[in-house]
């Protein structure tokens, strides 16, 4: 952790190294996996691409990694079967693709490659058969898209006292605060590999709602509590989950998770913290030690907050997470079953009945001094 005033601000040595390296371990085993391909054709062999299995009989739950991670059953895809055929090219087509952004050094969205493919006349049916490619991808190469350079497209932002350097193409030693802008700076590829160079910041807080972001952001949270601020836009992207992994793990500063008091929210949070089934075969997009800081159903009653009633969709997603592995703690169960008691949800926007500075003035410090922050 650190805890320093404006003239001891933190300086972070200059090192992209591991960014840089990514790609490079990505762009060589790309090569390498094409190598195989030609390799096997001129054996007069079909090429085959072998993979640890997503299927949901495969994905398990690992306390050691605090996540959901694939188990040992592989699949392989062979060019000789006819129904592995497509998406066999399909893949072949993909590994080429991001290889040369790689080379290139450019970056492409999911959208992107979908309307990409069919300059090369392969098609995919819709977005998300390529996207599941992409993902197929990543299993095979065991790093994530992030590092094809293929992103999403981007919603969510940041806001703090954090100067950072990008390393892209055309702005290489460009210096930038994060504070420079009011509405906060996008959480872009760009971003996402920058280097950190120097911070004041002793905290990361993460906000669900684009509405208390902006509200933390007037009331000057960045400076009264010494945070860096992170929108999430609702569920956290991936890149903006590795770039919170990363202020944590690079700059040691412990993250705080604000998000609704209902089961979504819980889930926004728990993602960030523990990841995703869906990525299951990714270990850089979690952070262990982030904690939840509400809206717990505790403060529903304790704050006498405005809420609504839980639908039905709501109390059964409660018990889908009663009964997940990464809900287990003792403090997660316990608003499970007080939310499912008084049946009741709010928003963060419902500490404004008391005023729109109550949720910064009382509810932020309390919560965070009970935290240990």
């Amino acid at each position: 952790m650190f805890s320093m005033g404006d003239e001891e601000n933190l300086s972070i040595k200059k090192n992209d190294s591991s960014t840089v390296s990514a790609k490079s371990i990505v762009q060589k085993k790309l090569e390498e996996l094409g190598m195989k391909f030609c390799e096997e054709i001129d054996r007069g062999v079909f090429p085959t691409i072998q993979m640890k299995s997503r299927s949901t009989s495969n994905i398990f739950y690992s306390p050691k990694y605090k996540q959901y991670i694939l188990g040992d059953s592989k699949v392989t895809r062979s060019s000789r079967n006819i129904a592995h055929l497509r998406p066999f090219a399909q893949m072949v087509w993909t590994a080429y693709f991001v290889h040369e952004l790689i080379k290139q050094k450019k970056t492409s969205t999911l959208r992107d490659v979908y309307y990409s493919a069919q300059a090369y006349d392969i098609f995919f049916k819709d977005q998300s058969e390529s996207d599941n490619i992409i993902t197929d991808l990543e299993t095979v190469i065991e790093h994530p898209r992030e590092s094809f350079n293929v992103f999403p497209e981007e919603r969510s932002a940041v806001f703090g006292d954090l100067t950072i350097e990008y390393t892209v193409p055309g702005y290489e030693g460009r210096r930038m605060n994060l504070s420079s802008h009011p509405d906060g700076v996008m959480i872009g590829p760009a971003l996402t590999d920058a280097r950190f160079i120097k911070t004041s910041a002793d905290k990361v807080i993460v906000i669900e709602k684009g509405a208390m972001f902006t509200r933390f952001v007037e009331e000057k949270v960045y400076e009264r509590f010494n945070a860096i601020l992170i929108h999430t836009a609702g569920q956290a992207p991936r890149s903006t989950r590795y770039f919170i992994r990363r202020l944590n793990r690079e700059l040691g500063l412990p993250v705080y998770i604000f998000s609704d008091g209902d089961p979504w929210g819980m889930h926004i949070a728990m993602v960030i913290i523990s990841g995703s089934a869906n990525a299951a075969h990714l270990r850089e997009l979690t952070t262990p030690d982030a904690k939840w800081a509400g809206v717990w159903a505790s403060d529903i009653i304790d704050y006498k907050l405005p809420s609504e009633k839980l639908s039905e969709i709501d109390i059964k997603r409660l018990k889908e997470l009663k009964n997940d592995p990464r809900y287990e703690d003792r403090h997660w169960q316990k608003q499970i079953d007080l939310f499912m008691k008084i049946k009741k949800k709010c928003e963060l926007e419902a500490f404004s009945r008391y005023g729109l500075t109550h949720i910064v003035d009382k509810y932020l410090p309390e919560r965070l001094k009970e935290l240990g922050a």
